[in-house]
């Protein structure tokens, strides 16, 4: 099927002039999302391991740490990837269920910074990225999703594309960066069990493999030649089926970046739509949490696999709760980033509606996953008043789209490790990204404006 070959001859001839405007309005979109979460995340412990790891070993000062200081490319993609990653509000794509921006957008970032390239290359190599990282995790879905995390796996192709167009890599040397980010394609969903950093890791791990993929194989390092289909391939070893069809169906034709979702609550994604319900509930009907008798859930299969805990004991387990952040919602009326704290996770209100929360399969819902990621929610109140309400696209996604003054506020609301006046003017430079001469320029700004504790 020769699946490298074909992706490759698309990587080399795709040029940014080839790029609709609505396409590199989004992806600006993106790559301001992918700032926000990750300037929101450089001060948390797990990513300062990292930074700190990474200070201790070294390495030429190629590109920017969101942490402070500079380091060599490959450092910075893995500091940067894990950064964005930790508050859970990083964009996401549901046929693949990747979080592109914090694989892609690091390892983008640091060529073009290492490179002194301008921004119209970055958008370039970001929507490469998310073309190619979003059709493998679509190839591969959702079998693969319940070992692997197609973020950290499927998402080191993403990386390898938008590094490879950075260094101009031909097609011959793109195949090879393809077989070895492939190879390190890794990332288990073993972490959910007891909330442990590795998922941090992770993305950052992905952005820095596939960023070293293209480094290799511009020096002429080989790579195996059908990494995706190739009978010890990424397809028969990491999924029970797949659909390698969807490789390159309409490439070319359409651009998938177009189909990603941003996240407005910050909490795993399958908790989105019944978080959505649950606000829109109370919004809507006057009632108190003593007032409920009990709370059905009516979710997806994924929902149930990553997200069932009905006894959340840590900030983090809460945000893959789809009790607790269904309870909160219910509670507070909101599941912004303040919401999930110490003192909301032991709330006596809030656990009290936890544990009348009911979540459980619902065969309607999960016919309609992937393509729809949507939730039933039913309150039924002390009173015999039953409210129930149904949605299949969380707020987000492209059928449900938040506007980019959203967006920014977003930004706004999470930078805030930069002064207020400077998030609105880094947020300006970002949309106007295609007028930028040099990226390297861009974070030497956005550096000497930072506010590091």
């Amino acid at each position: 099927m020769d699946l490298s070959k074909k992706l490759a001859t698309y990587h080399a001839e795709l040029t940014y002039e080839d790029l609709p405007e609505e396409v590199i309005s989004f992806a600006k979109l993106c790559i301001l999302d992918y700032f926000g979460s990750a300037l929101a995340g450089v001060d948390k412990p797990p990513i300062q391991m990292i930074s700190e790891t990474i200070n201790e070993m070294g390495g030429n000062p190629q590109a920017t740490l969101l942490t402070g200081g500079k380091s060599s490319v490959l450092n910075a993609a893995l500091v940067n990837g894990a950064a964005s990653h930790i508050v859970e509000l990083d964009d996401i794509h549901k046929g693949s269920i990747i979080h592109a921006a914090t694989v892609v957008v690091p390892a983008a970032l640091a060529v073009a910074e290492w490179k002194q390239l301008s921004g119209k290359d970055l958008i370039l190599a970001v929507v490469l990225g998310y073309e190619i990282c979003f059709r493998v995790g679509e190839a591969v879905s959702p079998s693969h999703y319940y070992y692997w995390h197609n973020t950290a796996t499927c998402g080191t192709f993403g990386s390898v594309a938008a590094a490879a167009k950075l260094l101009q890599l031909d097609e011959a040397a793109f195949i090879n960066a393809l077989g070895n980010a492939g190879t390190q394609a890794a990332g288990l969903w073993e972490f959910i069990e007891d909330g442990a950093m590795s998922k941090q890791l992770h993305p950052g791990k992905a952005a820095m493999n596939g960023l070293l993929a293209s480094l290799l194989a511009q020096k002429g390092f080989t790579g195996a030649q059908k990494i995706l289909e190739g009978k010890r391939g990424f397809f028969n070893a990491m999924s029970d089926e797949y659909d390698a069809e969807k490789i390159t169906l309409n490439l070319g034709e359409e651009f998938k970046i177009l189909e990603n979702s941003f996240k407005v609550h910050a909490s795993c994604r399958h908790t989105h739509a019944a978080i959505d319900l649950a606000i829109e509930i109370v919004k809507e009907n006057n009632f108190k949490s003593e007032d409920i008798d009990r709370v059905e859930v009516g979710a997806y299969k994924s929902t149930m696999d990553i997200t069932d805990n009905a006894d959340p004991q840590t900030q983090y387990e809460s945000k893959f709760s789809i009790q607790y952040c269904t309870a909160l919602a219910l509670v507070k009326g909101s599941a912004n980033l303040d919401d999930f704290n110490e003192k909301a996770l032991w709330d006596s209100e809030i656990r009290g509606v936890v544990h009348k929360v009911d979540a459980s399969l619902d065969p309607e819902v999960d016919g309609a996953y992937p393509e729809k990621w949507g939730a039933k929610v039913k309150v039924i109140l002390k009173n015999g008043n039953v409210i129930e309400k149904r949605s299949e696209y969380p707020k987000g996604d492209p059928e449900n789209q938040v506007s980019s003054e959203q967006l920014q506020q977003k930004f706004s609301n999470l930078a805030t490790i930069l002064p207020e006046h400077q998030r609105k003017q880094f947020a300006e430079k970002l949309l106007a990204l295609d007028t930028v001469e040099n990226v390297a320029e861009l974070m030497e700004e956005l550096s000497e404006n930072v506010l590091y504790v």
